[in-house]
């Protein structure tokens, strides 16, 4: 499909259906005969149903550990697993998924060059390659930890930014985040939600995301695709994302519309965006072309969607180089993420870095991840049991639940909202004059501090 049929939206979607019909029936096949299992579907995003069988034999789960966790799975196939799952460290990634939401920061020069400049149309060509400048990180195939309640992350001592993200909910898991610097601020509340389908599994970004553009004081919304991971179980895991993402500049009414290729038959198509950047009278201005997982260009164009004659392509965003063949498939900026180089001074003792399972994964001490894990994990239902006997609910410290309930295509969103406590807490701690040990303080997110773990 061409950039431009995103114009219509009927047909946007009827070909985006057709396209993965497509997909599944020429990548996809059933390895029933082998396995003995119904259900179960294995793609190869490199080859097609030719290599379907010898695909299924590949991963990183022994056998005997795939025909567990099929069986323990199968009594889920078409529910949100989202928190109702436990599973193993062996899947997970040492980082959580508040540490993630501070990921989308990498390329946050893209929101200070929306900033300055004057062009109203480039300013959405930056932010929005600022959005899909994450997806390179995040087609990591490694499960982040689930946060526990009142958990948090802070960053700094990254192009000026201040962040702080919390746990505001734990059914559903609710995060709630809020980054700012000279240029920009950055609000997101996240609800994900996920439907098992048997050997996949799809993700549903239910969420809120808004940029403020501090000099023209514009105000922008962005909608992001769904994103889908492949042999959970049966095969080598890989991730994907397909469909529409849209920013929509609320002040203007401009908008980009990004159309994400799915992947087909020997990886064709595969990373791929095509768009535009429309007016507010749905006039296309600049068409966006590229490879998520690689670089990003733009050219101003005709209203017909074609390049203009006098106009080249020009890259807007290249990917930094990534180490190689790292354990999780981190970026350089993802490791700053997990360390304590992007941490305050004084850091808060809920901070995801302090959890002691993630340490043990980060250090390879599976046994004790799994302890820890589990310890963890009864320590907050512990504390469930606790609010509920004394009648005393969780309230977030850095985020306000609002009235405001907003519609997303996935569902109904409750929003939270940034309520400043944390700049003056911040203020304080960098001003107080009292030094700790970061990495010596003991994890510390619960709400009643006497329940036993």
């Amino acid at each position: 499909m061409s950039p431009n049929d995103s114009k219509n939206s009927g047909g946007f979607f009827n070909s985006l259906a057709s396209s993965i019909t497509n997909f599944g029936s020429v990548m996809t096949k059933s390895v029933n005969s082998l396995m003995g299992y119904e259900g179960i579907e294995v793609i190869n995003p490199d080859g097609s149903t030719e290599d379907a069988e010898e695909e299924a034999g590949r991963g990183r789960w022994k056998q005997e550990e795939r025909d567990g966790y099929w069986k323990m799975m199968q009594k889920y196939i078409g529910s949100d697993i989202t928190s109702m799952v436990t599973l193993p460290v062996i899947i997970f990634e040492p980082m959580t998924t508040l540490q993630k939401m501070a990921e989308l920061m990498e390329y946050s020069h893209l929101l200070d060059m929306a900033d300055k400049t004057q062009d109203p149309y480039m300013r959405m060509v930056y932010a929005s390659t600022w959005a899909i400048s994450v997806y390179y990180a995040y087609q990591r195939t490694w499960k982040p930890f689930n946060p526990i309640l009142g958990e948090t992350y802070e960053m700094t001592n990254h192009n000026g930014i201040n962040f702080i993200a919390e746990q505001v909910s734990h059914h559903p898991p609710m995060s709630a985040a809020h980054a700012e610097n000279e240029h920009f601020s950055y609000d997101c509340t996240s609800k994900l939600k996920s439907k098992l389908l048997g050997n996949s599994i799809d993700f549903y970004p239910v969420g809120r995301t808004r940029v403020t553009l501090k000099r023209d004081g514009v105000v922008l919304d962005l909608v992001p695709p769904p994103t889908k991971a492949h042999n959970l179980i049966f095969g080598r895991t890989w991730v994907d994302s397909s469909g529409e993402m849209i920013m929509t500049n609320l002040t203007t009414g401009d908008k980009a519309v990004l159309y994400f290729q799915p992947c087909g038959w020997f990886g064709s198509g595969r990373y791929e965006v095509d768009g535009y950047v429309y007016n507010s009278a749905e006039e296309p201005k600049i068409l966006v072309t590229g490879k998520w997982n690689e670089s990003l260009s733009y050219q101003a164009c005709d209203i017909e969607g074609e390049p203009l004659t006098c106009t080249k392509l020009e890259e807007v965003w290249k990917v930094a180089e990534a180490p190689k063949k790292d354990k999780y498939q981190y970026t350089h900026f993802a490791h700053k993420v997990n360390s304590f180089d992007t941490a305050p001074s004084k850091l808060l003792s809920s901070d995801s870095r302090l959890r002691p399972d993630r340490y043990a994964l980060d250090t390879g001490d599976m046994t004790k991840a799994g302890y820890e894990k589990s310890r963890l994990e009864e320590r907050q239902r512990a504390e469930k049991r606790s609010r509920e006997q004394t009648g005393q609910p969780f309230v977030p410290k850095w985020f306000d639940e609002t009235d405001e309930v907003t519609p997303t295509p996935w569902g109904d969103l409750e929003v939270y909202q940034f309520n400043g406590k944390y700049l003056v807490h911040r203020a304080a701690a960098n001003n107080s004059e009292i030094n700790t040990d970061m990495k010596s303080t003991q994890f510390n997110p619960w709400q009643f501090q006497d329940t036993s773990p």
